[in-house]
């Protein structure tokens, strides 16, 4: 990208961190990369689109941030980007934009000339040199495929009718070995949607109460807490949420001393539909129907 300068992928990214450092939950990297474009004047060259109609910039964006990420600056996690307690600490310090991109290059080399059997990378391979990098260019091909998938599956389950969610998490249970009991009809359910057992009769303790809540939003402790008081100390309480759960509430089931609660977000979900997948019924499966795809890993 030689018509990028180190400051400029320097600017670039430092407006990138104050945006992440401001949701430290995270960011999707499309609302990050939508609002960056927002906070700067895109240069002719980066409003420029490629042959197949993407953005120049996005593009150079994502391939400067594969230093951050190898420096141990920023966490790219199914499509949301989180800076580091590193991160945010060079931020705060390299206050000049060209530092924090050299800095950033610096410290991807050494990670690259610590990578076993690899061949050692130019010493003053720079950022304008970028596009010619075939690492990255797998690295971003690999990053932008998995956040598509996941972006999908998010989708398709906030937008999935509230009963056949519920059904779906039913379905999840089963697969787990556990025993479903109940599954809440429509209409008001007092606030919870599944009983589940661990045996087929459901005479041993303990007794399974599952709220699932398919919201854009995250639970806080004050919603929890209407669930958890329906949670006896004999009973184990799954709160499955697809918004996920603010700090507060984390920490309110983490505290809890004499009732069970177990928090489910949609990573953690998604992570055990894909694990018990071999031991679902048919009927389970299409509720969200998964086909792996296999990628070439780029390196660590």
């Amino acid at each position: 990208m030689s018509d990028v300068s180190r400051r400029r992928t320097g600017e670039l990214l430092r407006k990138l961190f104050s945006i992440l450092l401001k949701n430290p939950d995270g960011l999707q990297a499309g609302k990050a990369l939508s609002q960056l474009a927002d906070a700067v004047t895109l240069t002719a060259h980066e409003a420029g689109e490629y042959e197949e109609g993407s953005r120049r910039f996005e593009k150079i964006v994502r391939f400067a941030t594969v230093d951050c990420v190898k420096a141990g600056w920023l966490i790219k996690n199914k499509g949301t980007w989180s800076v580091t307690e590193a991160g945010a600490s060079a931020y705060k310090k390299l206050t000049d934009p060209e530092e924090f991109a050299r800095e950033a290059s610096k410290l991807y080399r050494a990670w690259k000339r610590g990578q076993p059997d690899k061949p050692t990378s130019p010493s003053d391979l720079g950022l304008e040199e970028i596009e010619a990098a075939e690492q990255k260019s797998a690295t971003i091909t690999f990053e932008q495929a998995g956040e598509q998938a996941w972006n999908e599956v998010e989708q398709y389950l906030r937008n999935m009718n509230p009963m056949e969610f519920q059904h779906l998490v039913a379905g999840l249970l089963k697969a787990m070995g556990y025993h479903v009991s109940w599954v809440s009809p429509p209409g008001k359910d007092g606030g919870i949607d599944v009983i589940a057992h661990t045996d087929p009769l459901g005479t041993q303790q303990p007794r399974i109460k599952v709220q699932v809540k398919r919201v854009g939003h995250r639970v806080d402790s004050d919603g929890l807490k209407l669930f958890v008081v329906m949670v006896n100390e004999a009973d184990v309480g799954l709160y499955v949420s697809t918004g996920g759960f603010t700090r507060d509430a984390e920490d309110f089931a983490r505290n809890q001393e004499r009732r069970r609660v177990t928090l489910i977000d949609l990573e953690r979900l998604l992570d055990l539909w894909v694990e018990h997948l071999p031991r679902m019924d048919d009927t389970t499966r299409r509720r969200m129907p998964l086909t792996p795809i296999y990628f070439l890993t780029p390196e660590d």
